[in-house]
């Protein structure tokens, strides 16, 4: 899938999740909702790595724990670049990809 495709995809998903829980979603809060993903892909590390209280998950939960936190924080930065109207693929070329 392509990012674009991606992020359309993913927008929808999170259009109707703000609509069925009444969530505004403006500036702060794809901000504060890539922040909040961001804390939880750190929690999820932390148990992994037993940092944290593993809190009775086997190996493998806290594997899938982490790969789906990297997933949500991915997620909302595709829905926050959206909303603030910045083309990933075009950022990434010109900021990444010189240096190949």
């Amino acid at each position: 899938m392509e990012l674009r495709d991606m992020t359309d995809a993913v927008e929808a998903v999170s259009s109707k999740y703000a609509a069925r829980h009444d969530i505004t979603r403006d500036d702060h809060w794809f901000l504060l909702k890539l922040h909040e993903e961001v804390g939880e892909l750190t929690q999820a590390f932390l148990m992994r790595e037993g940092q944290a209280r593993d809190k009775g998950h086997s190996p493998g939960e806290l594997d899938d724990a982490f790969r789906a936190e990297m997933a949500d924080v991915l997620a909302q930065l595709l829905v926050l670049a959206r909303h603030h109207g910045v083309d990933l693929e075009t950022e990434i070329d010109r900021k990444w990809l010189p240096y190949l």
